[in-house]
């Protein structure tokens, strides 16, 4: 019983989990969208679309100004992934938005998730059944491990019967 209850509370806290990234996700994509925008700008300050601008860096002779060209392209990537992170969760349904999260996490994102991570008791339709089937999963696993314990049982059993 202390088996099923604890996956059941385990389960539960998927829904709440991914909502915690999911936020955090939005979070991440309104500020890269801000410092590229900023890069979009200045560049186009100095008569450059990003691409030049990020050749300039690129064949900069000055290892700080190639590093920042780097970190740009980085952040630009990022972006593009999260953008599109956030669009596979907007075309899940609520119940299959934890799953969403095991295909592809940003790393950053799913270390802050799960360092800030704060429970919640789940009140929603998808709540409840990801609690039913964690609650299902763990007694289907404790009686998957119990049941060489119970034929054991049971052979013991009989033999004192003898």
């Amino acid at each position: 019983m202390l088996t099923v209850c604890a996956g059941a509370v385990l389960a539960s806290q998927a829904p709440e989990f991914a909502q915690q990234y999911r936020q955090r996700l939005g979070g991440a994509i309104e500020e890269l969208a801000v410092v590229i925008a900023d890069f979009d700008a200045d560049a186009t300050r100095n008569n450059l679309n990003r691409e030049q601008a990020l050749d300039v860096h690129r064949r900069a002779q000055e290892p700080f100004l190639k590093d920042r060209g780097v970190s740009m392209e980085t952040a630009i990537r990022r972006l593009d992934r999260l953008s599109l992170q956030a669009k596979e969760f907007e075309t899940l349904p609520p119940l299959l938005r934890p799953v969403a999260i095991a295909y592809g996490p940003d790393q950053r994102l799913l270390d802050g998730t799960l360092r800030d991570f704060e429970p919640a008791v789940p009140v929603t339709p998808h709540g409840a059944v990801w609690t039913g089937a964690g609650a299902l999963l763990a007694y289907l696993i404790a009686k998957l491990f119990g049941l060489p314990f119970r034929r054991k049982r049971r052979a013991n059993a009989r033999h004192l019967v003898r």
